[in-house]
């Protein structure tokens, strides 16, 4: 397959001002119910909902004819209605559908009930494909942008997105920790930025033992990867478990728990994809970006249960289960991270199923101590309809990562409140949790919603975004 690339992706929206090959836009009605009863919508378009029986339930779309005499497509076409439902609130990305559901051709949506912003968003999230090993089909949908949207903050968020998803999405055979390290090259070469690694045998040599000891029984070696970018008085540090494969290690994972495996780098992808927005918006911080990237095999050099290591922070750690790996080498991330002050440190992983089971695919918990962050990412998570829901940092649990011989359990036993006890893990290698954020994202849609299909998500990332961009 051909390497990956941050400029393969066609936009989903028109071409801009001055551009000469877009061609008319039509309408798409955006409507609620009550929209439908108002007088003040068309008499035309009220009475071809009507006769077709289109009540405006979420979802719903019915395209319209040119009206007699008036203007349309060559086709006779003359726009769409589109309903919202009776609470749009509650889908806010509905639109993403008509990306999928409207015939080819240019379109504009027309709506009092949702923000420009957020429609144009809906629509474009609705046209991701994944379609790397499929023929690209025909032609598709185009949305022309309202004029007082800010056409590159948005398609930087796309492309921030798109970059998440196309990597969670790509096979391991194709994505490897050398061609996921080769994407974060091609990342920081497009933006300038330094790029370094430490590979193999050299982790040893300068102390990162625990990513090591996971990675070491593949055949692609074990490595860490850094970027750093900018020169700005703000200090963002961004941590991503890249575990391209998880087959659970000797612990080894059953067959229909390893199918999704490939999305075990989801926390790479989201802070690439983060980190991607950063440096498109030209943020006035000094971003570093750190993926150790491994891929959890079995072979005769396998790391063992019952194994005991001693972390780079100096902490050992027993191991209880190989499948509790990622943990291990977020460990020597965040300590090495932690070497140097930052004034944001993120750390995003798909970390533990525990985390499913609290609050599902589509609702990635956070864990801070910072009261005053945990604040702001719960604003930015309500505004920017970016779900995320904050969990305790418990202290009562921290015995649970106690072991009897060694510092620390990377897999207490019992398997009660797994998502906290992971995040009570990964505080111990933080030197200062102020300021430090930790997200046990799934990246992952299993079923197909408006602006979602199936396949790998961003997490997180617009709601972190808004946070970093605004001014302190």
């Amino acid at each position: 397959m051909p390497p990956f690339s941050l400029d393969h992706r066609p936009s989903p929206f028109t071409p801009g001002e001055g551009s000469t090959s877009s061609g008319p836009a039509l309408p798409v009605h955006a409507l609620t119910p009550d929209d439908l009863m108002d007088e003040t919508l068309d008499p035309f378009l009220r009475t071809w909902a009507r006769h077709a029986g289109f009540t405006a339930e979420s979802g719903a779309l019915l395209l319209v004819p040119a009206r007699p005499g008036g203007e349309g497509a060559a086709d006779g076409l003359g726009g769409a209605l589109f309903g919202l439902g009776t609470h749009p609130h509650d889908a806010p990305f509905a639109t993403g559908k008509l990306a999928r559901s409207l015939p080819p051709g240019n379109w504009r949506i027309v709506s009092g009930r949702l923000p420009a912003e957020q429609a144009a968003l809906g629509f474009a999230l609705g046209a991701y494909r994944f379609d790397r090993y499929k023929p690209k089909t025909g032609e598709r949908p185009l949305l022309e942008l309202d004029g007082g949207i800010d056409r590159a903050a948005l398609e930087r968020t796309v492309a921030g997105i798109t970059l998440a998803r196309d990597l969670i999405n790509t096979p391991t055979n194709d994505l490897g920790p050398d061609a996921l390290e080769a994407a974060f090259q091609a990342l920081g070469r497009h933006y300038g930025a330094t790029v370094t690694t430490i590979l193999g045998e050299d982790l040893l040599m300068q102390n990162f033992p625990l990513i090591h000891t996971v990675g070491r029984a593949a055949e692609q070696a074990p490595r860490l990867l850094e970027m750093r970018w900018g020169a700005g008085a703000r200090r963002i540090t961004l941590v991503g478990k890249g575990v391209c494969f998880d087959t659970g290690g000797l612990d080894i994972k059953p067959a229909a728990s390893m199918l999704l495996m490939k999305k075990d780098m989801g926390g790479a992808a989201n802070v690439m994809g983060l980190a991607l927005m950063i440096m498109e918006a030209g943020l006035d911080v000094s971003l570093r970006v750190l993926v150790p990237v491994v891929e959890n095999s079995i072979a005769g050099n396998a790391f063992r249960p019952g194994d005991i290591y001693r972390s780079r922070k100096g902490l050992t750690v027993q191991i209880d289960n190989t499948d509790a790996e990622g943990r291990l080498i977020l460990a020597d991330a965040l300590a090495y991270a932690s070497e140097s002050e930052s004034d944001l440190l993120i750390d995003m992983a798909t970390l533990t199923g525990a985390a499913r089971v609290a609050l599902g695919p589509d609702l990635p918990p956070f864990f801070t101590d910072d009261e005053a962050l945990a604040a702001d990412i719960s604003r930015a998570s309500v505004a920017t309809h970016d779900p995320l829901w904050r969990l305790p940092l418990f202290k009562g649990y921290e015995k649970d990562v106690a072991t009897r011989v060694a510092d620390l359990t990377n897999a207490p036993s019992g398997g009660m409140a797994g998502a906290i006890t992971a995040a009570l893990f990964l505080k111990r290698f933080v030197a200062d949790t102020r300021g430090w954020v930790h997200l046990d994202v799934y990246g992952w849609n299993p079923s197909e919603r408006p602006h979602a299909p199936v396949g790998g998500e961003a997490q997180g990332i617009r709601a972190l975004y808004e946070i970093i961009a605004r001014d302190p």
